[in-house]
């Protein structure tokens, strides 16, 4: 398998090294550098932890470049793995396989490490306590820009540090009288954090410091608002297409400013349809809800893929010149390779910077020779103005943020 330089320098900076974290940006083949140090530290068995959407890409990848047994467990008991074998299990389901916990003389690399962020979660538990005699952790974006989140990974790496010494040395906190908690304000020593990271074999790399990749056009767009959107936000209550909205909480009330702003906005569709007519390009669109989903693919008139948590097939994106991809976030918002594609439209706006910023290297990334265009669908007088402005500042749009905002 013939690899592209940096990915080599990669490798050759952690040759030494049997636990290793491979954090390069969206689009520089952290499949390839992952897998090719999985084949150098040449154990009996291997064990990829991957999100259910990348399950049949990890299986693909093995069978086309390398000699393993490639075994995905998935609802089956696995009583005996041969060796020279790679087993493949997604996020959601690893930690209710304690049979794991019996494997020895194995690799574990986790794609998409930062998803053991939260290290009191059922997954991350179960991760930490394998007995993986290497590691391999492969991330475009482990933090999000909360250095906090890292603790579980540079566990897994080897550095001993407890959680507690590891906010304060690296960490800035102060109290928040009103809710009676300490708040994350800031982070100081970010070099020595670096430093160490680096010491226990982490490599950072981003995108421009290895390719010239096309240049960026983003365009935002202002689209109408509603008496709807405006009623629900005075009144917290309205009924709509005969359902019932009722924002009790902050978090009911960020839902349904969202839904009001998207799919009940006639206007918002009206553009999107269009759009869709004004071009005979694959388009991608970015969306969250089920509700968004089922307006979209009554409206679109055109071949169409889809990304979601019930179902992905992107036929029509690979055969098709005028496609239309339907992404919801959570489901494809990291891994897929959608350079076929330069035009990405968000009909509605993720919480998570993580996923935002990774939904954009989409199409973003090695192999796209044209310009990228990004159309952001916004309502006027919405939520989602300052959603798109928390999530260009690489946070998250919390219920906390929101409900702050609203005092």
């Amino acid at each position: 398998m013939k690899l592209f330089p940096h990915q080599e320098r990669v490798l050759n900076a952690t040759y030494e090294y049997n636990r290793v974290a491979y954090y390069l940006d969206m689009g520089l083949g952290k499949t390839f550098v992952g897998s090719e140090k999985m084949w150098e530290l040449n154990t009996p068995y291997n064990l990829v932890i991957c999100q259910k959407s990348k399950i049949d890409d990890w299986k693909n990848h093995f069978l086309e470049h390398y000699d393993y047994q490639v075994i995905v467990f998935d609802k089956q008991k696995i009583e005996n793995i041969p060796p020279e074998s790679v087993l493949i299990v997604n996020y959601d389901k690893v930690w209710r396989r304690p049979e794991l916990h019996k494997l020895r003389n194995f690799t574990m690399m986790l794609d998409e490490s930062s998803m053991i962020k939260n290290e009191s979660s059922n997954r991350s538990k179960f991760i930490l306590k394998l007995g993986a005699d290497n590691v391999i952790l492969l991330s475009g974006t482990p933090t999000g820009g909360k250095y906090e989140e890292l603790w579980s990974q540079l566990h897994l790496l080897g550095w001993g540090i407890s959680k507690k010494l590891f906010m304060k040395q690296f960490v800035i906190q102060e109290w928040d009288e009103r809710n009676q908690r300490f708040k994350i304000i800031g982070y100081k020593n970010v070099d020595r954090l670096k430093a160490k990271l680096a010491k226990y074999g982490a490599v950072f790399m981003k995108t421009e410091e290895v390719f010239d990749l096309p240049i960026v056009n983003e365009s935002i767009v202002k689209i109408p608002g509603t008496k709807e959107y405006k009623q629900f936000a005075r009144d917290h209550i309205i009924k709509i297409d005969g359902q019932e909205l009722i924002g009790d909480t902050a978090a009911a009330k960020k839902l349904y400013l969202q839904q009001l702003a998207g799919v009940y906005n006639e206007n918002k569709l009206q553009y999107l349809k269009d759009l869709i007519d004004s071009t005979n390009d694959r388009l991608i669109i970015f969306y969250n809800f089920k509700k968004e989903y089922e307006a979209l693919t009554n409206m679109i008139d055109r071949p169409i893929s889809t990304v979601n948590g019930d179902f992905k097939d992107l036929t029509a994106y690979e055969e098709c010149n005028d496609s239309v991809t339907l992404i919801q976030y959570q489901a494809g918002a990291m891994g897929l390779n959608l350079q076929k594609a330069n035009k990405i439209v968000y009909f509605s706006l993720t919480d998570k910077s993580e996923l935002f910023e990774q939904s954009k290297k989409r199409i973003h990334r090695i192999g796209q020779d044209r310009p990228c265009f990004y159309y952001y669908l916004l309502t006027a007088g919405s939520i989602e103005w300052r959603m798109l402005e928390v999530l260009k500042e690489r946070k998250d749009y919390t219920d906390a943020l929101f409900e702050k905002e609203e005092m």
